[in-house]
Formats: C-alpha cells, sequence, structure tokens
C-alpha cells in the first residue's frame, strides 16, 4: 500500500487524483488520510511485537513439554487452557519466525502380508494367470491401509478380474479375519455364488481366512 500512494504521489500533477486511485484500486480517503494513520500503524505494530514476546517463551514451554512434538493447533489448545487470548493463525506465526518446528512422527506401517506361519494355504488355482475375459470366473482380493487422523484403517476389497470392478469391500480398525470375510459377503450377495468361480488372495497375515481360503472354488453342489 506505501508503494500505492507512492504512484499517486509522483504522478498526480499530471493526473487526478481520483484517477489514480480508481486505477490502483484505492479510496480518496485513504490516499489524503495515510500520513496521518502512519503513527496509528507504528503503535499497532510495536504492540503486536510486544505481545509476540510475551507469548514466544509461553509457547516454547508447551513446545518443550511435549517433546517438541505439538504443532501449533495442540499449542493452541493448551494457551486457551492457560487462559491466553489467542488465535491459531498467530501461534502458527510467531512458530514460524522463531523456528519452532516439531518433529515429524515416523508411523509404523502395517504389515498385511505375513506368510511366516504354519497355517496351511489351499492351492494355488490360479496359478499366476491374471487375464480372464468372463466376469464372475475369478476374483483377486487384498488389504491395504489408510493413514487416517484417528490411526490406521484397512480396507479389504474384491475385484473381479475380468471387469476390474470391485464387487465387494470392508473397511475396519484391525485386519482380523472377519474383515477379509465380510469384503467377500459382499461380493457375494451382490454377484451371488457363481459354480466354479475362483476367488484368490495372497498368504496374508490373517491367516484363519487364508488357511480356508486363499482360492476358493464355488461348486454348483
Amino acid at each position: 500500500m506505501t508503494n500505492k500512494r507512492a504512484f499517486v504521489t509522483a504522478h498526480k500533477a499530471q493526473y487526478a487524483v481520483s484517477t489514480l486511485c480508481l486505477l490502483l484500486e484505492i479510496s480518496r480517503g485513504w490516499f489524503y488520510g495515510f500520513p496521518a494513520s502512519q503513527p496509528a500503524r507504528d503503535q499497532r505494530q510495536a504492540n503486536r511485537e510486544v505481545r509476540d514476546q510475551e507469548l514466544l517463551p509461553k509457547i516454547k514451554t508447551f513446545f518443550r513439554v511435549s517433546k517438541k512434538y505439538y504443532g501449533s493447533k495442540r499449542i493452541h489448545r493448551d494457551l486457551l487452557a492457560a487462559d491466553e487470548v489467542v488465535s491459531e493463525r498467530r501461534v502458527a506465526r510467531i512458530m514460524k519466525e522463531n523456528k519452532v518446528s516439531p518433529l515429524i512422527r515416523k508411523r509404523r506401517k502395517p504389515i498385511t502380508t505375513d506368510s511366516n506361519h504354519k497355517l496351511k494355504p489351499s492351492p494355488n488355482l490360479l496359478e499366476q494367470k491374471f487375464h480372464s475375459q468372463t466376469p464372475n470366473t475369478v476374483w483377486l482380493a487384498d488389504i491395504t491401509y489408510i493413514d487416517t487422523d484417528e490411526g490406521w484403517l484397512y480396507l479389504a476389497g474384491v475385484k473381479d478380474m475380468a471387469t476390474r470392478e470391485i464387487v465387494g469391500w470392508a473397511m475396519e480398525d484391525h485386519m482380523r479375519a472377519e474383515l477379509c470375510c465380510a469384503a467377500l459377503e459382499m461380493a457375494l450377495g451382490r454377484r451371488g455364488p457363481v459354480p466354479g468361480l475362483i476367488h484368490h488372495s495372497d498368504r496374508g497375515s490373517q491367516g484363519g481366512f487364508n488357511r480356508s481360503s486363499q482360492c476358493l472354488v464355488y461348486n454348483s453342489t
């Protein structure tokens, strides 16, 4: 804004002030009142700096208590609990200006496949032939994990190899066998058991599920 006022001042001899203000999208009142308001702006800036210096030690204290893991949101909550009236935006700015940065905690990723168990797997009827032209001939099943604010969630899916359509799925906060069974039950409910259908999955950590149905064939009997 200071540059805009300087521009108007430099060119007001050649052009009308109203025209220059319209061009720069500022008001004539602001242009003429700028010098008078400068002391007030300087005072506000000084007050802000004083307040920042009051808050900085408290921010550092809460940050140290958190073992350097808290970000601006949590420290802001701690300040409010300590009866400090301050915005989260201000806390974030003070932390950034003073290089108070939380450590990034690496979360251990879940392991969805574990072949190191004594459970006997079903025979691999697919034999690595991952191509099919007929729907409801081969279903592929797997589990993935999703990082959320509340922790890891696990998504089990069943996909038709021919159409690439997800025919069944289930999501839970665990990887027990019932997660996989729920996805399979949804697929069966939508498509129905088809004679000769192969359900193929890897040997994951859900031993009870994979032992009995790593590869299932649904017969007409």
